[in-house]
């Protein structure tokens, strides 16, 4: 089965417009893994604009699933890898102040970076998914590089769909294929909501996880929390 990852980023996003503390991060959380998610992702940033060092800290205590941590590895995020030890731990190429993850890495160029920042982060327990494009170039220097997973970034995937589904998936299902046969776990995420989820599902049987945070706030909005989290999970089904 693949497991639905809720990125609560935007919870914390929420709350610190008005300050103190509603809505309540640690409270979603536990909620979403009582409605059914089997997983909590957030992605800290340099500015803490939605998700704070202290939110992961106090997280850690509460979260029962798998607890994914995303970002970019310079020493603030390999602090908070080395002091939470979560689950998982994904890398993004993104750098300081940029809005949102908006390409995979380059696992080619920055081999070596990547090969040191996996290693450091796999002695201390935590599996490690880096975030790539659907390139079997990326997707080999990755392998290269000692991580467990990959996550395909999806954006280009979602912009796709309504016009041409297979066209849009085609690359993503070569990119399943190598990394099954390089023995890389598969996850997914970008711009994944309740149109295009299930046919990635139905075309990458294999996939081992997606994470799903603004397409999903946005959703329970207008359907609820609970509702929308089992809805997610009857498109993974």
């Amino acid at each position: 089965m693949t497991r639905l990852s809720v990125n609560i980023n935007k919870i914390a996003t929420l709350r610190n417009a008005r300050g103190a503390n509603n809505p309540d991060v640690l409270k979603t959380a536990m909620d979403c893994e009582r409605f059914g998610a089997q997983g909590i992702t957030v992605h800290p940033r340099p500015d803490e604009r939605h998700i704070r060092y202290n939110d992961i800290i106090q997280l850690n205590d509460v979260v029962t699933t798998e607890f994914n941590i995303e970002g970019y590895p310079d020493e603030r995020y390999m602090k908070i890898i080395r002091d939470v030890k979560p689950a998982q731990a994904t890398l993004v190429p993104d750098p300081p102040g940029v809005l949102t993850s908006n390409a995979g890495w380059d696992t080619v160029r920055h081999q070596e970076f990547l090969k040191k920042i996996i290693h450091e982060i796999k002695s201390v327990g935590v599996r490690v998914s880096v975030f790539v494009d659907p390139s079997v170039k990326m997707i080999e220097g990755a392998a290269k590089a000692g991580s467990n997973r990959i996550e395909l970034y999806t954006e280009p995937y979602a912009s796709q769909y309504h016009n041409n589904k297979e066209q849009a998936i085609a690359p993503y299902k070569e990119a399943a294929a190598v990394a099954h046969a390089l023995g890389l776990g598969l996850n997914a995420g970008h711009d994944l909501d309740l149109h295009n989820l299930r046919f990635l599902k139905q075309s990458i049987p294999l996939l081992d996880e997606v994470s799903i945070g603004h397409a999903l706030i946005c959703d329970a909005l207008y359907l609820g929390l609970e509702n929308t989290i089992q809805l997610y999970l009857r498109e993974l089904r």
